[in-house]
């Protein structure tokens, strides 16, 4: 098991930082290399090698593109450590799913190391690069290590170039304006993944616990429910994420950006896990030759097939990529020029909608279940009154969830953020946030983690 959000937080977070705070730059990111590999190694030694073993070849794959100009020595070089980096993900996340897809009963029946899928294409990410010469190889190994064991994004993302942090790395300036910042993020993030996305969870579990007694209209509650809880989840996870990178001087990417505001798939798209869908875009989607070389639809079908099984190593979400690239196919298909001129409540309705269903194939593993529960949204019948009662008492947070998911609390707070008194403000509802969360974490032992074994 991986920290407990209480001992994160009231431990291990303020002993890394006043440990960090201590020693003097030159010495910071070896001591952060050794808190990263002590927080993956808290729940899971046996992968610490792993890791590390990762972060050594591809470091020394780097260095070796850059001092040989041989053009066949480059290219096994760099398809050596492709292999390495993919074979391993293969191994530990796929193996079992090929051999039972290939009718095998044997299997390997390995643990799957936490966050292997978003530091593989950080790893990917940064040998293309190097490969193309867009960015030069890191020297130092204890930079390119912490780099890529970096704690705050290490096992939830968001997936963070070596470009986007290779000054960062070396020339970063904390600053007090940062860490409230950081505070900041770290209280929204909080309050999403705590207040909501869990609370809102048990819903989803109630329908699909007891689906032949919530009927349709319940199944599409269900539905609903899973909608906002895992976008909670997972934007949580990201601005906590980007909260505690900037307490080290480190400024993260975004990762989403409203996603349930948009008005079309592709914009949608735009939105979700930008970071991930803009890696297939750089390194898959482009280099195939995009919408300009060869068939646009043919590499839609690959890079969406590879997005969902990227997510699991499952039938749901193979369906789950392709329902993404029968839909994108069909916006692309009738033009966004077209599609602008529907009215926008029917665009965005028509999203939501697409969206809204995709969850349920990405949320149901089993087939037969999934199947049960897509029966049940159309038909299910009625709505028995004891799940009635439990479906009516989630109404006010299902409006809450609603109205966060939306920038209105952004706006407001952009509007606020002038005054005198904005910055006690900040600080009691921050404090609030905390003293909430920790309520939540004493009070209920179910903390699901969407996004704990990608």
């Amino acid at each position: 098991m991986i920290f407990s959000g209480l001992t994160f937080l009231y431990f291990f977070l303020p002993i890394v930082l006043l440990g960090y705070y201590l020693l003097p730059k030159r010495a910071r990111n070896l001591f952060l290399l050794a808190a990263n590999l002590f927080f993956y190694g808290w729940g899971e030694p046996s992968f610490v090698p792993v890791i590390l073993g990762t972060a050594a070849v591809n470091w020394a794959a780097g260095l070796a593109l850059v001092r040989f100009s041989h053009k066949r020595l480059r290219t096994g070089i760099f398809v050596s450590a492709l292999v390495l980096d993919f074979g391993l993900l293969f191994v530990f996340k796929y193996a079992d799913f090929a051999l039972g897809t290939l009718g095998l009963n044997s299997r390997l029946g390995l643990a799957l190391p936490l966050g292997i899928s978003f530091y593989t294409f950080q790893v990917v990410s940064y040998l293309v690069d190097v490969w193309r010469q867009t960015v030069p190889a890191e020297k130092s190994f204890v930079d390119f290590a912490a780099y890529l064991t970096f704690f705050p994004q290490l096992i939830a993302g968001p997936i963070v170039r070596y470009d986007t942090l290779r000054l960062q790395l070396t020339e970063r300036k904390e600053s007090a304006r940062q860490a409230v910042q950081g505070i900041e993020y770290i209280a929204i993030g909080l309050a999403k993944k705590v207040l909501l996305a869990n609370q809102i969870a048990v819903l989803f579990q109630e329908v699909t616990t007891h689906l032949p007694q919530s009927g349709s209209l319940g199944a599409w509650l269900g539905m609903l429910a899973f909608t906002f809880q895992i976008y909670f989840d997972f934007s949580g996870y990201s601005d906590m994420a980007r909260g505690l990178g900037l307490l080290f001087g480190f400024e993260l990417p975004e990762n989403f950006r409203y996603p349930y505001c948009a008005e079309s798939i592709t914009e949608f798209w735009r939105r979700w896990h930008i970071t991930l869908s803009s890696w297939f875009r750089d390194y898959v989607y482009i280099p195939l030759g995009g919408s300009r070389r060869g068939n646009v639809f043919v590499h839609l079908f690959l890079v969406w097939t590879l997005t969902g099984l990227w997510h699991g190593a499952a039938w749901n979400f193979v369906l789950w990529g392709i329902y993404y690239f029968v839909l994108l196919s069909l916006e692309k298909w009738i033009g966004q020029e077209r599609l602008t001129q529907l009215p926008r409540v029917l665009r965005h309705g028509y999203t939501l909608l697409g969206v809204g269903i995709g969850w349920v194939l990405f949320s149901i593993e089993d087939l037969g279940s999934l199947g049960a529960y897509v029966t049940a949204m159309f038909t299910g019948g009625a709505m028995q009154a004891d799940m009635q009662v439990v479906a009516l008492s989630y109404l006010p947070l299902l409006l809450v969830c609603a109205v966060a998911s939306t920038p209105l609390g952004a706006r407001l707070w952009a509007k606020l953020r002038g005054h005198a008194w904005s910055d006690v403000l900040s600080f009691v509802l921050c404090l609030a946030v905390l003293l909430l969360s920790t309520a939540a974490f004493v009070a209920n032992s179910y903390n699901p983690f969407l996004y704990f074994r990608f």
